[in-house]
């Protein structure tokens, strides 16, 4: 993967196809972190992750000491523990913000995501028919901001580029002229280095 770059201390077991894993691995990308990342999928799953993650789940980081199992504290982690470039906005407000839209995808799209996944054939549908919905109507705010709800590229669009990356493997298809200011705002979330050098070889066949 291209983050990793020399040996380094820190690990992260992340999933083969695992949004949740895309999201810390763009935040590593981002800050140039060197890396071990350990792909983790049901037919190759390390035994020591059980040992370190109460759950045996990913994404698991390990820093030295330090174990990680949720992505949004590891994603503020990494941020807080390499600064440049900056993920989070540095006023308390803006932070807090960004900290609510972070917390409206998880509420609001990564239930749909899983319910695609895992779910009845007539509750994916249901899931699908949702989340296209509620994508295509955010377009409009990308007419005026380069990224989420910002000027600057955040945590925030670390954890939606993921998903949007996707939804052709999840059967979610836009209505690319009415969203167009979403499809430009993909192609800037895709076309970054550190998000090509955050994806798996599973993840680049996702759109080719």
């Amino acid at each position: 993967m291209g983050v990793v770059a020399k040996r380094s201390s820190m690990t992260f077991y992340s999933g083969s196809d695992d949004h949740y894993s895309h999201r810390v691995r763009i935040v590593l990308a981002e800050k140039g972190v060197a890396v071990d990342v350990i792909e983790v999928n049901d037919d190759n799953r390390p035994e020591e992750l059980a040992d370190l993650n109460p759950y045996n789940s990913v994404p698991t980081l390990l820093d030295r000491d330090l174990v990680l199992y949720e992505s949004k504290v590891m994603m503020e982690y990494l941020d807080e523990r390499f600064p440049h470039p900056p993920l989070l906005p540095v006023y308390p407000v803006a932070r807090a913000q960004s900290r609510l839209w972070m917390h409206r995808i998880e509420r609001e799209w990564c239930p749909l995501v899983e319910t695609i996944q895992q779910g009845s054939k007539k509750d994916a549908e249901k899931a699908r028919k949702e989340l296209r919905e509620s994508i295509t109507g955010i377009s409009p705010i990308f007419e005026d901001m380069p990224f989420f709800m910002s000027d600057e590229f955040s945590l925030a669009d670390c954890c939606i580029a993921p998903i949007l990356w996707r939804l052709p493997s999840l059967g979610v298809e836009l209505p690319e002229k009415q969203v167009q200011p979403l499809v430009n705002y993909m192609e800037r979330l895709f076309s970054r280095d550190a998000f090509k050098a955050s994806l798996l070889e599973a993840e680049k066949e996702m759109r080719t």
